[in-house]
């Protein structure tokens, strides 16, 4: 025996609204096997529904296309500062700066590894404190770290940093919409219910293969169980 399933994707819950608020224009008055009142409610909530379903389309695929590039930048930034930080040591080691002007950057003066960069958080708290500690140790007379220069090295930062902004804020919104999705989804199934089940009660004494036949223009889908071959309009 053929069995439905609720849909299961925000898209195929569109569709089954849609086909069931268009069989309001399809059927005779007498003929209709749903009530105003569902359709009626099922018209007020599928806008809806379909507008935040698409902002969150939307919202997601300008946040994937937004990380491509985010991952980029954040690439480069953690190269530049990691490299800065390795030249940075080496002239340390070398006493072309002393060992104690290290601190300016938050580095301790006789460990030459370079902090850990994979975190983004981390990545920008370190590029910060690389810019203000260069700028200081220049302002008290110390001759600039060059390849690369701290000039490259701001560049780099101040690209990432607008991104991570964009990015987090382009997450929240996705996120935002998600939330929303969640909510909706358990009114949509409660209203398809409604209606498949309004459907299925006004074709109940019609064999199997016309009740099914009846209750798809409504929009209901039916899957056949294993085994078994659901009815075809030519069989």
């Amino acid at each position: 025996m053929p069995y439905r399933r609720l849909p299961n994707t925000d898209s195929a819950r569109i569709r089954a609204l849609d086909a069931a608020i268009e069989t309001e224009y399809i059927f005779p008055v007498g003929e209709l096997a749903l009530s105003y009142r569902i359709i009626n409610e099922a018209k007020s909530f599928v806008e809806e529904f379909r507008r935040i379903h698409t902002f969150y389309q939307q919202s997601f695929a300008e946040q994937v296309k937004a990380s491509r590039k985010f991952q980029e930048q954040t690439r480069m930034a953690r190269m530049y500062i990691s490299h800065f930080i390795q030249v940075l040591n080496l002239a340390a080691i070398r006493k072309e700066v002393k060992p104690e002007q290290k601190r300016l950057y938050g580095l301790d003066p006789y460990n030459h590894t370079v902090p850990d960069l994979t975190n983004e958080n981390a990545l920008l708290e370190w590029g910060e404190k690389i810019i203000r500690g260069e700028n200081e140790r220049i302002r008290q007379g110390g001759l600039p770290i060059y390849n690369p220069t701290i000039a490259k090295i701001k560049v780099h930062y101040e690209i990432f940093k607008e991104s991570f902004t964009n990015q987090k804020i382009l997450r929240q919104n996705t996120d935002g919409y998600q939330r929303q999705l969640v909510q909706l989804r358990k009114k949509a199934d409660e209203i398809i219910l409604e209606i498949w089940n309004q459907a299925e009660k006004k074709f109940q004494e019609m064999e199997t293969e016309k009740r099914i036949e009846n209750c798809k223009k409504y929009g209901i889908v039916y899957y056949n169980r294993r085994s078994e071959k659901l009815p075809q309009p030519n069989d």
